[in-house]
């Protein structure tokens, strides 16, 4: 799993829909096989895995209470889920995101677990997804989540981990803040549209690894999912893992699947010491 330092980190990518069961199992699944093919200390899930599509009624009855941080109280489906795999294949497991039950508002909420089950991390997407695509549908995730307001990081093993969710990549200052705090690898889950994914999802995820001189991973969601009007609507996947230089060293290919990568701090600090971009900047 672990050497000196560096980790192995697998990128799931799931095709979810409304059912959260459903959603569970698959996700079982492909945990299991990665861990079986490739051994990794760290895991991660796409974003709102547990619960893609669907209308506000079925978002809000798949959201969770979760516990209190550090309580060990039981949570919900999705909560045990993600800490009972982190117990029983021991290894580290980033839950890419679920839907958090915060009274009259939803959160897009990511949680880590290290092997023994503990939560070591809990984050709430800052920047919610309120957009037109190029093909003319709309997305209003403010209608039914609310914003979070801390830069958060953890740490697994040697590395200190930046966390992030699919819109937050638009904005740099979040991964520099994140950079500032330490992190030498950054998460961003993602359910990236199909119109947007095609032309940005790349090119935006390289700049974030090149700027921040950040390992990058994005698990991603792939193909079909029903909104709450039954249209049906395509998240793009393509999950992938960058390195310090901008470099695609793993990606999924099409479909429900995994990707794997050895992430080793040393690379990104080469990269820092020899293009030392971030001791020049000029403006905060």
């Amino acid at each position: 799993m672990m050497q000196d330092d560096t980790l192995r980190l697998s990128v799931i990518q799931m095709t979810p829909g409304a059912e959260k069961g459903a959603n569970i199992a698959q996700a079982r699944g492909l945990i299991d096989a990665a861990v079986a093919a490739d051994r990794p200390g760290l895991v991660s899930l796409p974003e709102v895995w547990s619960c893609l599509g669907g209308d506000r009624a079925a978002k809000t009855e798949a959201a969770e209470v979760l516990p209190a941080a550090g309580s060990g109280e039981t949570g919900g489906d999705a909560y045990e889920f993600l800490r009972e795999t982190a117990r029983r294949h021991r290894i580290h497991v980033h839950g890419g995101s679920i839907g958090e039950q915060g009274g009259d508002r939803l959160y897009n909420t990511t949680l880590v677990f290290d092997p023994d089950g503990r939560e070591i991390a809990r984050y709430r997407k800052i920047h919610l997804f309120d957009i037109t695509t190029p093909d003319g549908q709309g997305y209003r995730e403010s209608a039914t989540y609310g914003a979070g307001d801390a830069v958060v990081t953890c740490r697994i093993g040697g590395l200190t981990v930046g966390l992030s969710i699919c819109y937050d990549m638009r904005f740099p200052e979040l991964y520099l803040a994140l950079h500032r705090a330490g992190a030498d690898l950054i998460m961003v889950p993602a359910a990236f549209t199909l119109q947007t994914g095609k032309d940005h999802w790349d090119v935006l995820l390289r700049a974030r690894a090149i700027e921040t001189q950040c390992w990058i991973a994005a698990a991603a969601c792939v193909g079909p999912h029903r909104d709450g009007r039954g249209e049906t609507r395509f998240t793009y996947g393509n999950s992938l893992i960058a390195d310090p230089w901008g470099s695609i060293v793993a990606r999924v290919s099409d479909g429900p699947g995994f990707a794997t990568a050895r992430i080793d701090p040393a690379r990104g600090a080469k990269v820092r010491r020899d293009m030392p971009v971030l001791e020049h900047r000029k403006l905060a």
